[in-house]
C-alpha cells in the first residue's frame, strides 16, 4: 500500500482509515501503519505464547507474528475463516500482522470527526481510542500499540528503559504534553517527573493544548518564556498531532517554542510529515529514554 493524495499532506488534520470487520463489529486502523493486506496463509503456532498470539507467519522473508484481533478484544472466532483478511502493519518500530475478519473499504475523515471514549469506556484496559460515526455504522478506533503490549510488556515503555533516563534538577522547565492516551500520559508523565521535571501540563488531544497555549497569548502572557518545550503524539481525536504542531509553528507568538513529536508513526518513510509541518524533533514510541535526551538538546541543558 503507497501513500498517494491525502497521505503525502501534512497538518490537513485529515486521515484515512482501513475499516475492518470482527464478528459483526467495525473498527478502523490509521492507513499509515498499514504495509498491505493479504489472504489467508499456513500460520505457524508457537508453544507457551499469549492467548492473542495467533502465531508467526513469513511474509516476503520476514518472520512476522499473528495478533488475532478476535481473542485480544474477547470477540467470538470467524465462522468462515477462509475469507478472513490478515494486514500487515507496522508501529512501534515494529511489524505485526492483524488477523481479522474482514476488510471493507478506505474512509478518509478528519480527527475532528473522531469522538472520544466516554468515561465509561475509558478504564484502564479499554482499548477504544475513538468512535467514528459513518453513514449508519459506528467504527470504533483501537488502540493496537495497547494491544501488543498487553501481550509483550517489554516492546512498550517499561522500567528498562526508564532506568536509562538521568535525573537531574530539571525544575526551572515548563513542559505541555498532548497524548490521548491515559496510560501513555501517565508514563511520560512519570518519566518527565523521575527525569526531574516538576512543571508538566498534560491535555488529550491538540485542540486543548492548542488553546491553553492561545490563552497565555490572549492574557498578554509571554508564552514562550512561560513554556520551554511541547510534546505531541500524532494520532489523537479532535486535533492530531501535525496539525497541531503547524499551528504552533505558524503562529508568530509561539514558533519559537520547541516542538517534539513522540509517536508510534515515526518512521523513515514517514519522518518527512514532522518536519512539514516544523517539528523540532520527532522520536519513536516507545524510546522514552531518547525522548529525555532529545529534550535536554532543545533546551539547552
Amino acid at each position: 500500500m503507497k501513500e498517494k493524495g491525502i497521505l503525502l499532506e501534512s497538518g490537513t488534520n485529515e486521515l484515512e482509515i482501513v475499516e475492518f470487520t470482527v464478528a459483526n463489529s467495525k473498527f478502523g486502523i490509521n492507513v499509515i501503519k498499514v504495509r498491505e493486506i493479504i489472504n489467508p496463509i499456513p500460520i505457524v503456532k508457537v508453544p507457551h505464547s499469549h492467548e492473542s498470539m495467533e502465531g508467526i507467519m513469513e511474509i516476503r522473508g520476514e518472520v512476522l507474528p499473528v495478533v488475532n484481533i478476535a481473542k485480544a478484544l474477547g470477540y467470538p472466532e470467524s465462522e468462515q475463516p477462509i475469507h478472513d483478511k490478515y494486514i500487515v502493519t507496522e508501529f512501534n518500530q515494529q511489524k505485526v500482522i492483524l488477523h481479522v475478519h474482514g476488510v471493507d473499504k478506505i474512509n478518509r475523515i478528519s480527527w475532528s470527526e473522531i469522538e472520544k471514549p466516554t468515561n465509561l469506556l475509558q478504564s484502564a484496559d479499554n482499548l477504544i481510542t475513538g468512535i467514528v460515526r459513518k453513514e449508519d455504522n459506528l467504527i470504533l478506533l483501537l488502540d493496537f500499540e495497547k494491544i501488543v503490549v498487553d501481550i509483550n510488556p517489554f516492546v512498550g515503555i517499561n522500567t528498562e528503559r526508564l532506568k536509562k533516563v538521568k535525573k537531574q534538577d530539571r525544575s526551572q522547565y515548563k513542559i505541555v504534553v498532548a497524548e490521548d492516551s491515559s496510560l501513555l500520559r501517565s508514563l511520560i508523565s512519570n518519566t518527565l517527573l523521575e527525569a526531574g521535571f516538576q512543571k508538566i501540563d498534560i491535555f488529550e488531544n491538540g485542540k486543548d493544548a492548542l488553546n491553553y497555549l492561545s490563552t497565555g497569548i490572549t492574557n498578554k502572557t509571554d508564552i514562550e518564556k512561560t513554556v520551554d518545550l511541547i510534546i505531541t503524539d500524532i494520532e489523537m481525536p479532535v486535533m492530531d498531532g501535525l496539525f497541531f504542531t503547524k499551528q504552533v509553528k505558524e503562529n508568530p507568538l509561539l514558533s519559537n517554542i520547541p516542538v517534539v513529536i513522540f509517536s508510534s508513526l515515526i518512521t523513515d518513510d514517514l519522518r518527512h510529515k514532522g518536519e512539514n509541518v516544523g517539528a523540532d524533533a520527532q522520536v519513536s514510541k516507545p524510546e522514552i529514554g531518547e525522548l529525555i535526551n532529545v529534550i535536554d538538546q532543545l533546551i539547552g541543558k
